[in-house]
């Protein structure tokens, strides 16, 4: 899967904010700011971003941890980096480092981060419980991990609404600005089918987290989860 993964977001890297805002309404940028709040960093904290894709969680984390704090975000796909370091650039943000690498196999970083956060990336790799394994393997004694990820509404009538909303028109949008349909049809896909609420609770302390908890956002279409080692 990872190379297909990575090849389809190389495709969509150059209008993948816009499609975003334009298929969200915008709201997918308030979810990363309630991630980053749930998480409580302070300035000094070094924080760890896997799939970080055009960056904007790590800028979400790095406004909390400056001057002295330090972000390094990791992405496979290097257009999506391109992206991140133009706006890192334009934003002036000074404190997030950019490493293309892969969240199954993190460089040698035991025990060195405060936090780890990762955005719409979980379901994309190929073993999630390896990934959460890794992360966790980063993070100092006493270190959270804040994971956002879609799930599926639950309440009746918006549920039925957004399954026909990602069948149909999610593709035709999502096509409509990038030109490429086809990734729009898989990623509402990947979300159908990957756990979600409590079953991911539940993969995160097999993991070997504790303390987990999750805050669902529209009636379960995506959630915050968050965990400590």
């Amino acid at each position: 899967m990872s190379e297909s993964v990575q090849k389809m977001f190389s495709t969509i890297a150059s209008r993948y904010d816009l499609a975003n805002d334009v298929l969200s309404f915008g709201v997918h940028r308030i979810w990363r700011g309630q991630l980053v709040n749930m998480l409580k960093m302070k300035p000094g904290h070094k924080v760890l971003d896997l799939c970080c894709g055009t960056g904007d969680l790590a800028f979400e984390s790095a406004k909390r941890v400056k001057p002295d704090g330090r972000v390094v975000a990791i992405d496979f796909v290097d257009k999506m980096l391109e992206i991140a370091k133009d706006k890192s650039s334009n934003k002036k943000v000074e404190n997030v480092d950019f490493i293309q690498g892969d969240a199954m196999k993190i460089p040698s970083m035991n025990s060195m981060f405060d936090f780890c956060t990762i955005g719409f990336g979980i379901r994309n790799v190929d073993e999630p419980l390896e990934c959460l394994k890794e992360i966790r393997r980063c993070l100092k004694n006493g270190g959270k991990l804040g994971v956002l990820e879609f799930g599926q509404p639950t309440l009746p009538g918006f549920k039925q609404l957004f399954r026909l909303y990602s069948k149909y028109l999610m593709p035709s949008i999502g096509g409509a600005v990038t030109g490429q349909k086809q990734a729009y049809e898989y990623l509402p896909e990947t979300s159908k089918q990957f756990i979600a609420g409590n079953d991911f609770l539940e993969l995160m302390k097999k993991a070997g987290f504790k303390n987990t908890k999750l805050r669902p956002h529209l009636w379960g279409l995506a959630y915050s989860y968050i965990a400590e080692k």
